[in-house]
């Protein structure tokens, strides 16, 4: 680190994350002196677009996060940005390993059509607890809002406050309580779909099983889309999720905070009971009044002289550790894939999520039983807590190129992704670099069986296991969301940490883990009333 270094500021924050940057811009604006230190050479965490790949070097990519979902469109109003978004239509894929003529689900911008393609797929029965589960997950939806952007409050108090009276005992219930049993309320018929429902959006990112309490938590989390123009959808950062990171940090810099990257700092410093500053890895000081670790909260922890903070909280954390279980392959392709199963002509599928589950081969006419789809799900959890690698994990996969063709490279190339949920930590008796080329292979032969051929197409992989995870974003246990989004509100990283003068403020805090950015401005806000600004 070679950049120079005021000697104080009134803010420090430790890491420049989405979350981070969003704290900066609303310190600064209020007319705090705000410093932004920064470990990586790249600003964003894990909302970056990079150049990963070694044989294709042009080809840009979002290698953390892919999509923009969970932001609050209030969050977007107080900092007076706009983040180009593209929407995806369609938006989920759920294919089938058979021939043209087999079944498939191709879930697009239209209710209508989405209602009569989840009847043939599926069933009307699964049609009317579709719109039974999203006329309630909508409900919620509007009643939750106004919490994420507040301190946050037990989950019964949160009902209290913020939910309609109809609906408090299910709230509480289903952040409590495990995605399996939340969905088998509306009773769909087909186990695929809940299947389907289970891992986009109640186990993404989490180091737990479909059974495990909280993990509803995160089902309802992901539910909370609420973009302009976005119908509930999850959509693509143009230019990637970098552009987000590089919207904030623009903001940032314009209300006059310094961001400095290359920067790792060593410890936060304690003077009489209160926080002084911050001590970097090459010894330099900065002082300040106020410390904000947009870090994980682990990291953060790890910065504090032992026995700062309080003990409750401490303990608290630690307890609620996880590490995760989610790995990623970006890959580089040299042309689109061809799913065996969709007709000519029908829509392009690769903007969608495109989810391979296991069980999905019953589906096609004269295919043996391949089970049942939740009790693949639940296979894979336990071999996950075995240490062993699932024989067929479930993966969504992403091909945003079609959508965004400025990421891709004058060649042509197009950027992928297979989000795999779930693999161990560390593999029983073996480890990650010995294990890692042969289970790349494995989950490219998952791909070929839905889309013949796929493996011939990559031009390169750059496969992020869950070390892979913590060593290039920086994440403590690789975990995405920091904090497992089975833990909810009260139970999370608090923005005041108990220590004088120190706070936290990134995915590890209320509300959740994902490009949100609330925790970066609820953050900011209890700096502010705690400094009197």
């Amino acid at each position: 680190m070679s950049a120079e270094l005021p000697g104080r500021a009134d803010v420090v924050i430790i890491g420049a994350g989405h979350n981070g940057l969003v704290s900066a811009v609303l310190l600064a604006r209020a007319g705090l002196d705000v410093l932004v230190l920064e470990a990586a050479d790249v600003l964003g965490g894990a909302a970056r677009t990079e150049r990963p790949f070694p044989k294709v070097p042009e080809l840009r990519h979002s290698t953390g996060s892919y999509l923009l979902g969970l932001m609050p469109p209030e969050l977007l109003a107080t900092l007076d940005v706009r983040i180009p978004v593209l929407r995806r239509d369609p938006h989920y894929f759920l294919p089938t390993p058979g021939p043209v003529g087999s079944p498939y689900l191709l879930v697009g911008a239209d209710p209508a059509v989405n209602r009569e393609r989840l009847a043939e797929f599926f069933s009307p029965a699964d049609v009317a607890a579709d719109d039974a589960m999203q006329a309630e997950l909508a409900a919620l939806r509007e009643d939750l809002a106004p919490a994420w952007l507040a301190e946050p409050l037990a989950a019964e108090e949160t009902a209290e406050r913020y939910v309609r009276p109809a609906l408090r005992r299910v709230f509480v219930d289903l952040v409590r309580g495990s995605v399996a049993d939340y969905l088998a309320r509306f009773d769909f018929a087909s186990e695929l779909l809940v299947s389907m429902y289970a891992v986009t959006d109640g186990l993404s990112g989490l180091n737990a099983g479909p059974d495990d309490p909280g993990t509803g938590h995160n089902f309802l989390v992901h539910n909370m889309c609420r973009l302009p123009g976005s119908g509930g959808t999850w959509m693509i950062a143009e230019g990637g999720m970098g552009t987000v990171s590089g919207t904030f940090a623009a903001a940032a810099r314009a209300a006059g905070a310094r961001i400095v990257t290359g920067a790792p700092v060593a410890a936060v410093t304690v003077d009489g009971g209160a926080v002084s500053g911050v001590t970097m890895a090459d010894g330099r000081s900065v002082s300040a009044t106020a410390v904000l670790g947009a870090c994980d909260p682990y990291r953060l922890i790890d910065l504090v002289p032992g026995g700062a903070l309080p003990a409750a909280l401490t303990d608290r954390m630690a307890a609620n550790r996880r590490t995760g279980s989610t790995m990623k392959v970006n890959l580089a392709l040299t042309d689109l894939p061809r799913f065996s199963c969709l007709p000519a002509g029908t829509a392009s599928p690769f903007g969608s999520t495109i989810h391979l589950l296991p069980g999905s081969a019953s589906l096609v006419p004269g295919a043996a039983d391949s089970g049942s789809p939740m009790a693949a799900l639940r296979a894979m959890w336990a071999d996950v807590q075995a240490g062993r690698l699932p024989d067929e994990p479930t993966i969504e996969w992403y091909l945003h190129t079609t959508v965004d063709p400025s990421l891709q490279d004058p060649a042509g190339h197009h950027s992928s992704a297979l989000f795999v949920q779930s693999v161990p930590y560390a593999p029983a008796g073996t480890d990650w670099a010995t294990a890692l080329p042969g289970y790349v292979e494995k989950l490219l032969a998952i791909c070929e069986r839905y889309a013949p051929g796929t493996a011939d197409l990559v031009a390169d992989a750059v496969p992020l296991p869950p070390p892979g995870i913590e060593e290039h974003f920086g994440i403590t246990g690789g975990h995405i969301h920091h904090v497992d989004n089975t833990v909810s509100f009260t139970d999370r990283m608090p923005y005041a940490t108990g220590l004088d003068g120190l706070y936290a403020g990134s995915a590890g805090c209320h509300p959740a883990g994902s490009v949100i950015g609330a925790a970066g401005h609820n953050a900011a806000r209890r700096i502010l009333t705690d400094l009197g600004r």
